[in-house]
């Protein structure tokens, strides 16, 4: 046979060889992405590309566009999820603040949290996690799980967020949307109890509050959405192992593909891998 076709019997067994090579190769592939799904549903393919790279090292290399055809040759790609309820409603009589934000750079961690709510379905109905997250690392620093929209439990997220501060004399500014959770009584007065600074955004445009929007859909859709929930429990106990491996493990495009607890250790400005609508509006506005 190796007459008929020209090649020498050594190119036909090293090309055998190779064909068994790239399936163990693709099958140890499979198995890692299933491993992290297993911690992050939706994560998607360009990250457990580099989780992989970083992970391995070169002696199972494989590039992105390889990499990406062997998830979707495994139907291992993402699927899209419907939508929900509101969870804002800013059509209240309480007082507003002004955004302090929307040209502010931000250089160093604790210096602008940002927060927004958002809904997770059960069996019991819906529940709804407020979270809070540094602007400058992306990390979320404090969350909860309510029954409801109520403004005690957006608080408890900002308890969790303000235990970081207890002993130090930082400069910072709370930032959030005009919904009645964060214009409410209760949460402002414990917001200027502490020295924090409110700000918020001036119309419902989801750009103005755009890092808390982001991990609130990073967390839904590679989460949560992956998740069949039968009360309110198992959505706490889901979140906090999401949140542990959000902060700790996962890599983000927006941190130079460093993950939230890599960027906090780090001062001055991260590289972008794009120029994202904030710093278009702050160079028109220097202009």
């Amino acid at each position: 046979m190796c007459r008929l076709f020209g090649v020498s019997k050594q190119a036909y067994y090293k090309h055998v060889d190779n064909i068994f090579a790239r399936l163990a190769h693709e099958r140890f592939l499979v198995e890692y992405v299933h491993t992290v799904r297993d911690l992050d549903p939706g994560i998607g393919g360009e990250k457990l590309w580099l989780m992989y790279k970083d992970y391995f090292g070169t002696d199972y290399s494989l590039g992105r566009d390889a990499f990406l055809a062997v998830l979707k040759e495994y139907r291992l790609m993402l699927r899209k999820h419907r939508k929900g309820p509101r969870t804002t409603n800013s059509n209240h009589d309480l007082a507003v603040y002004p955004d302090l934000v929307r040209t502010l750079l931000v250089t160093r961690p604790n210096q602008v949290w940002v927060s927004d709510i958002t809904y997770v379905r059960t069996d019991e109905g819906f529940c709804y996690l407020s979270i809070i997250t540094d602007a400058y690392t992306h990390e979320v620093v404090g969350w909860f799980v309510g029954p409801t929209l109520e403004s005690i439990y957006t608080l408890e997220a900002l308890k969790m967020a303000c235990k970081r501060l207890e002993g130090t004399n930082i400069k910072l500014i709370h930032h959030s949307d005009r919904g009645c959770q964060y214009a409410s009584l209760l949460y402002t007065a414990y917001l200027k109890g502490l020295k924090i600074q409110i700000s918020m955004t001036q119309s419902g445009d989801p750009k103005d509050n755009a890092v808390a929007e982001r991990i609130n859909g990073i967390l839904k859709t590679e989460f949560l959405n992956h998740h069949h929930f039968a009360g309110i429990r198992q959505v706490r106990n889901t979140v906090s192992q999401a949140i542990e491996f959000y902060n700790n493990k996962r890599p983000h495009r927006s941190l130079d593909m460093m993950t939230p607890v890599q960027a906090r250790q780090m001062t001055g400005q991260i590289k972008k891998r794009w120029k994202s609508y904030k710093d278009s509006y702050r160079e028109e506005c220097i202009v």
